[in-house]
């Protein structure tokens, strides 16, 4: 076989790799975002719109911002278990339909690196990899298979 016909056999293949990892790939990563997220937001509820008994208590108590060599309680912890909790629901369903994806994805990042402060030893089992894949998810986008994509469509100008 000529080189020229194995460089293009080669080529072609690398290209349909490439276009296949990346149809793939934002749904996946919007799966795997939005379920640790969205199991958590639910062990909050009891049912909506009461916190479980649960919920309040690890914010007034338990959960410490760990800032600079020092465990300080959370400002508002209420506030602040109604807020997440209400985010660990919409965030995440969010990314599972694609819709304001990018936004969502944040959503989440943010809430990451506060849990880094609240749980410090995690980063290197959940912290660093929800943190990556958030990225990921604002950078790739949501993907063909979501609401932004079919928003987008619905949107784009005729040629």
């Amino acid at each position: 076989m000529p080189t020229e016909v194995r460089q293009g056999l080669f080529h072609r293949a690398h290209r349909g790799l490439i276009a296949f990892a990346g149809a793939l790939a934002p749904p996946v990563l919007r799966v795997a975002l939005a379920l640790p997220f969205l199991r958590s937001g639910m062990t909050r509820w009891d049912p909506f719109p009461n916190l479980s008994v649960a919920t309040p208590y690890l914010f007034e108590s338990e959960f410490k911002l760990h800032l600079f060599g020092r465990a300080v309680a959370l400002p508002a912890p209420v506030y602040a278990a109604y807020a997440t909790s209400i985010a660990e629901i919409v965030l995440p369903s969010l990314l599972l339909l694609g819709l304001a994806t990018r936004w969502a994805a944040l959503g989440l990042l943010l809430m990451t690196a506060v849990i880094q402060l609240v749980v410090p030893e995690g980063w290197r089992n959940f912290h660093l990899y929800w943190a990556a894949i958030a990225l990921a998810i604002m950078a790739l986008g949501p993907g063909w298979l979501s609401v932004d994509a079919l928003l987008g469509r619905r949107r784009a100008p005729a040629p």
